[in-house]
């Protein structure tokens, strides 16, 4: 199983640059997603991947083979590579087996092997019993498992997925979010895989890559992205949280809780710095709490199931987000305690 090496890869489209210089390595194996919000190129650069797209500039390499750079294009179908579109591309007219096994047939397989290859495929994906089906018989999540399923029978070696799970409902997304964890496990396949839903790639991906405006933003592990975001920009996209501009330490930092409460009570700071506050690390008290507590007002609250949502007003007039058990009536003060927050850039 090979490596795959994205070196300064460009895309241009006459004036406008989809992909910027955009750099990655790939452990073989590895399961990377792709993020960012709608525009940003990630789907450009998946069809680069693909073949579909020649680059601008840059190098694309799998192993030791260069599949693309400015003076070599691999076509698709020599680059060992296998797709999971969006909208399935199932053939109405074929069985579930025939569909799985059409790319066997282009490639002049027959016999035990075709069907072997066939079975296997449909039994990594649990859908062994269904051969003989018509697509049109199959849920939405049993379509995109097919799909799946044919992306395995030719045995590529980078499994490329372009939001798979959108066109699913809510439900059917978090149960195909788990049978993709179960098939990686189960082929330990390299798969790159494009969302603009932070939720799945947080849960699925062993390391993500956020994109904006065609360019990196950080390339880190959920929880790395998560805890220790790049930019005020990355804070935002993943996860929820509070910017709240605190007397100005050293960016990249995790300030503790009395650091942090310093910080936001310091008086005339000369400067100030963005500081990143997730709502589980804010704990909401009775207003007549102690005096290193915070003061703000509720704002709104909102009910989550297994929690209320706060929007809070600080004094500062900052708003701040918060968790909390029960339900509290808008306009009531209360008094807060912050025990974590992340520095970042007082200019990103």
């Amino acid at each position: 199983m090979a490596g795959l090496t994205i070196e300064r890869v460009t895309k241009r489209f006459g004036e406008q640059c989809a992909v910027d210089a955009l750099s990655l390595d790939v452990a073989p194996g590895e399961f990377v997603a792709l993020l960012g919000p709608s525009g940003c190129g990630k789907t450009t650069m998946l069809r680069m991947l693909a073949g579909f797209e020649p680059l601008s500039e840059g190098e694309i390499r799998l192993g030791d083979r260069t599949l693309a750079s400015r003076g070599r294009h691999v076509p698709p179908e020599r680059r060992n590579m296998a797709m999971v579109f969006q909208s399935y591309a199932l053939w109405p007219h074929m069985s579930v087996a025939d569909n799985v096994g059409y790319p066997l047939k282009l490639r002049r397989l027959e016999g035990d092997t075709y069907r072997r290859r066939v079975a296997q495929a449909l039994a990594l994906v649990d859908l062994a019993t269904y051969a003989e089906r018509s697509p049109q018989e199959l849920s939405g999540g049993q379509r995109q498992r097919v799909a799946l399923a044919r992306c395995l029978a030719t045995d590529p070696e980078v499994v490329l997925l372009d939001e798979p799970l959108a066109n699913l409902d809510r439900h059917l997304r978090a149960a195909m979010e788990q049978s993709f964890r179960e098939f990686h496990r189960r082929t330990r396949a390299t798969m790159i895989y494009v969302t603009h839903d932070q939720s799945e790639a947080m849960s699925l991906a062993d390391r993500i890559a956020v994109m904006r405006g065609g360019r990196l933003e950080q390339w880190a592990t959920p929880e790395a992205l998560y805890r220790r975001p790049r930019s005020a920009w990355v804070a935002s996209f993943i996860g929820q949280g509070s910017l709240l501009e605190v007397a100005a330490g050293r960016p990249g930092l995790r300030l503790e809780e009395a650091a942090l409460m310093r910080g936001l009570t310091a008086i005339a700071a000369e400067r100030t710095q963005p500081v990143l506050v997730r709502p589980e690390h804010v704990t909401v008290l009775a207003e007549s709490a102690s005096q290193r507590s915070l003061r703000a007002r509720v704002e709104s609250a909102t009910f989550r199931g297994e929690r209320y949502e706060l929007h809070l007003r600080l004094e500062s007039g900052e708003t701040l987000l918060a968790y909390h058990h029960s339900a509290l009536a808008e306009g009531q003060g209360v008094a807060l305690l912050l025990h974590e927050g992340w520095c970042l850039e007082p200019d990103a």
